[in-house]
Order: C-alpha cells, then structure tokens, then sequence
C-alpha cells in the first residue's frame, strides 16, 4: 500500500476541495434532524406556521447547499481517481519495461496484465469513494452519535453502546475478506491466462481439434474464479442484512424508550424524532461501511499485488561504473569463459564458452536444440547477464557500457518474427524511428522484402494485423531483418531469422549485408548459410564443440559431418 500511496501527492488540493466538500455536505445532513426537531417541536406542537416556514425554508436551503457540494465533490473525486489510475498504469508499465527477463519469469503475462488492467480499477474504485462516501460514512456515524447525545442522552446511550462493537465487527470482517480477496484476484490471473494462450494458439486449437480439451480447461479455472468470488462476496453480503437487523431492533428500543419520555414528560417529541432520524442515518451509513469493507478488501489486495510489482528489482541495469560516452566502434566480440545458468534451473545453459569474433566477420552458430545458440545471443545485448566470465566487445566489458547505448548499436533479429499493428512502414521504423524514407527502403532491399512490400494494396502505408498476421513467415522474418538493419547496427545477430526464406532469397540477403560495415552473428540450421560465414561455432549441450571454418571441421568434427551427411549425403563428407 505504501507503493500506491505516493500516486495521490500531485492531487492534494483537489482532495483537499473534495474532503472540504464531502464536510459541508455531512453538516448538512448532521443539522437537518435538530432543524426537524425545531419544525415539530416549535412549529407543529405550537401550531405556529411562521417557525415552520422560516425553519422549513433553512432546510430547503442548506439541502440545496449539500446538493451542490456532492455534486463538485463528485467532479474532484472522479478527477483525483482517474488521474490516480492513470499514472499508476503509466509507472506499471514503465516498470515492466524496465524488467529483465528473469523478472518476466517471476510475474507471467496474464498476471501483469490483470494488475495493469483490474488491479488498477479498483485502486482508483477505492479513492473515488473514499472522496465520496468512505470518509463520509465513518465520519456521518461519529456525527450522528455526537449529535444525538446532545439532543437527549438517554436515547443515545443506545447508539453510543452498540456501534464500538459492530465497527469492531466490520474491522474483524474486513481482515478475512482481503485474504478472500487476494484469493479472487490470483483467480483472476489464472483465467487471463488460459484466454491468452488460446487466443495466441487458437490457429493450432483448431488444426488439432483441441477446443473441447481447451474449452475444458478454461471452464474449470472459470468455475475457480467463480467460486472464490461467491465465498468472498458471500461473507461481505452477510454482514449487511446483520447490521440492518441489529440497528432496526435498536430503532425500536429508541422508539419504545422514547414514547415513556413522551408520556411522563421528561422528553418531546422533537427529540426522539431527532434521535430516530440520526439512528436510521446511522443504520444507513453503517450499510455503506459494509459496502466499502468489500471495496477496500478487495482495493488491499490489489495495492499489494501493485507494490510486489514496483517492488521487483530489476536484476539488469546499468552499473555505477556504466559509461555512457562508450560506443561501440569496430564490432569486436571476445566471449572469455562465459558461463550461465537461468534462475530457477539447476543445470547451466553455457558452460566456459570462448571466442572471438573479429570486426566484420560472419559467423554461423550450429547446434542442436537446447545446445544454448538463443541463450548466447541474449546475453550479447544483456538481455540477460552472465553467470561466469565476461563478455567485451572492442576490448570493453559490456556491463562498462550505458544498457541503452548497447542495445541501440546492436541490430537484433528474434527466433520469432514479431511484428506489431500498424503500417510497414512504422514496423521498419520502430528500429529506428526517425529513419528517412530512404533508409526504410534501403533495410527492406537488403533484407529482400521491398519488392514484396511494393506488390501490397498500399506498398509501405498498407496496414498489418496484429503480430502481422496478413504475412507469410517469410515475409515477416524480412521484416523483422528491415527492422534491424534500418539502424545501421555494428553488430547484427540473427536468431535462426532466415529459416523461412528459401535458397535464393537468403543467398541475395546474405550477400546485400556486405554493404553493412557490421559484425554478423547468425544461428542457423542450414549448412548451405554456414558454409557463407567466415567461422562456424558449434555447440553441444552449452559447450563449445568445434570451431573454424566449412573445410576444416567438415574433416575433423565428426557432429558437423554428420549435420552435413544429413542435409547433403554421404557423398558431400570425405570419407564418409
């Protein structure tokens, strides 16, 4: 909650006008009893129409005044609350960009989403009504038991009595139902998940027929979900019916306790009035406490899920010796005993991994599945960090270098092509966002996709769908290179990113990059790609199998021989 707080700093002097507010509309509402009191005992017991009106008209008038003070107070609380909400997104969300992807692995997406998204909501649902009605509610029953003990003592010693204890209850009620709460959200999280998977996956769904086996699941954690929120409203539905019964029996022993006042005269009609009047406000605030006991449960459980987010700490950043005047100028990568080993997994992904690559160089990383290839490459831009030895490129350690300048000189081409909705135009762009309209031809050209974007319906302005779903794989794997190369990277690292292009298309590709003066790492399945690169790196399990180029390890590695054995036939492998 202390994480959440802070948010409502910059909106102190609209909170202030609202609470100002909320206060003359409870005064208000305090003074209308001892009015009517007045009306009765003055006016209607003495049959004196004058008192009735003048004091008729004051009641009209401060009911006017407490109308128009909810009415603002209502335009400041939705203000503050939105406004609020707003800015708590917006922190959540630079948050989650500040996140590595170890800290990916501790909030999954559905859970980020639903605390972006309804954690969120009812934050700014707690400080609406907490301008609106919850100070008011508390404060309307101190009020009312203060007023009613200066009308008539006696029958308000009834109240005085009685409502300690049901606050306590309420306080007990309201302890039980945030762990309900808390429960309800997680739930929450669970749903969002199976939906997103689904949506993500429904194109294999269908082509396996699994939407019975899917449909399945999500109506099981649906049925969760419902559960959880019916255990947890259940217990808040209770506590109202409860304080109505015990105020109502209250009522009634104000009424009967008052009548004998009336018939010995040691009472007026006025008073009980008064005090039944403020009883029955009471009963009705205390129907509000119950239903911000629910409200504020369930806005306490979302604050924590809130504050556990701007709690993680991001594990990559920027070290106190980053400099942000470090470029990167040649391309020179030096691995030196790079180990690493993802949180959570016992086994090490990279075992001692070293090599050099020179400036300008190609070089094609083979391996098998799970060998570690994707892992290297992440931890070149410091997606993630070591574990053990140390990365340098131009003879600087990279953790010396500002993350963003690193990043912003590196030209980095996922294993799945992800594209975003917009034109493709802004897709190129999105590597580089104040690139020319030339420079967004010249990538596509290179990474072969302009002649292709030129057949589209609006050539660059035409619209794609989301992650690009109007595209072929092919397509977007070139997209996804334009993206990069836009940016003039000194070192560019593609991620199996030419899989889906056929022979000739990547041969052009590969060749346009010797117009790039850039470092180009490239993990490939293909010995046709590898046998372009000035080294091949092979990996095995996270280790360095093999190093050097087609021709030598085709007549010492005995895995590469069979790699190419696989892709060629014997009769490509001396002495097979």
């Amino acid at each position: 909650m202390l994480q959440v707080l802070p948010f409502l700093r910059p909106y102190r002097k609209p909170i202030i006008i609202a609470v100002l507010l909320m206060l003359v509309e409870l005064t208000v509402e305090l003074w209308h009893p001892l009015l009517m009191a007045k009306i009765i005992n003055e006016g209607i017991n003495q049959q004196n129409l004058s008192v009735v009106l003048r004091w008729g008209t004051l009641m009209l008038v401060l009911a006017l005044l407490g109308f128009i003070c909810g009415i603002i107070n209502s335009f400041y609380a939705a203000y503050v609350s939105q406004n609020f909400g707003f800015d708590i997104r917006k922190s959540l969300f630079e948050k989650v960009q500040s996140f590595s992807f170890a800290n990916f692995n501790q909030f999954p997406t559905s859970t980020l989403i639903t605390r972006v998204t309804s954690d969120v909501t009812q934050m700014q649902n707690v400080v609406f009504m907490s301008l609106r009605i919850m100070m008011r509610a508390p404060l309307l029953i101190i009020g009312g038991m203060v007023m009613a003990l200066a009308v008539n003592v006696k029958l308000a010693l009834i109240l005085v009595v009685l409502i300690p204890f049901l606050l306590w209850f309420l306080v007990r009620m309201m302890n039980r139902a945030f762990m309900l709460f808390r429960s309800v959200q997680e739930r929450l999280d669970h749903v969002n998940g199976i939906l997103r998977e689904n949506l993500l996956g429904i194109r294999l769904i269908k082509a396996f027929v699994r939407y019975c086996h899917e449909s399945n699941r999500f109506t099981g954690a649906n049925k969760e979900l419902m559960d959880r929120t019916v255990t947890a409203l259940r217990l808040v539905e209770f506590i109202i019916p409860l304080l109505l019964l015990i105020m109502n029996v209250s009522v009634l022993f104000i009424l009967w306790f008052g009548s004998l006042e009336v018939n010995t005269k040691s009472g007026n009609v006025g008073e009980v009035v008064a005090v039944i009047n403020y009883a029955t406000r009471i009963t009705g605030a205390l129907s509000v406490v119950s239903m911000i006991v629910m409200q504020f449960s369930r806005a306490k459980a979302s604050a924590q899920r809130i504050s556990d987010v701007f709690e993680a700490k991001a594990d990559i950043s920027d070290t106190g010796c980053a400099n942000a005047d470090l470029r990167i100028t040649a391309g020179k990568v030096k691995l030196e005993n790079v180990s690493f080993q993802y949180p959570g997994i016992s086994l090490p992904a990279l075992q001692s991994i070293s090599f050099t690559v020179y400036a300008g160089e190609t070089v094609a990383i083979l391996g098998a599945t799970g060998s570690g290839k994707s892992t290297l490459f992440q931890l070149i831009p410091r997606l993630y960090d070591v574990s053990g030895g140390s990365i340098c490129i131009d003879g600087t350690d990279i953790r010396a270098m500002k993350l963003d300048v690193l990043r912003k000189q590196i030209g980095f081409v996922p294993q799945e092509a992800l594209l975003f909705t917009g034109t493709v135009k802004d897709n190129i762009l999105w590597g580089k966002e104040e690139a020319s309209m030339e420079e967004i031809i010249e990538a596509a050209q290179c990474a072969q996709m302009h002649e292709t974007i030129m057949k589209l319906p609006h050539q660059y302005d035409t619209m794609l769908g989301q992650k690009g779903v109007n595209l072929s794989g092919g397509q977007k794997q070139r997209l996804s290179i334009a993206r990069a190369l836009i940016r003039k990277p000194k070192i560019l690292l593609l991620d199996d990113s030419t899989s889906a292009l056929d022979a000739k298309t990547e041969a052009k590709f590969l060749a346009s990059l010797n117009a790039y003066s850039c470092t180009t790492m490239i993990i490939t399945q293909k010995i046709s790609t590898a046998m372009q690169a000035d080294t091949i790196i092979l990996l095995q399990d996270g280790k360095l199998l093999a190093q050097g180029n087609h021709e030598s390890l085709l007549h010492y590695s005995l895995l590469y021989q069979q790699i190419v054995q696989s892709q060629f036939g014997r009769e490509s492998v001396p002495h097979a």
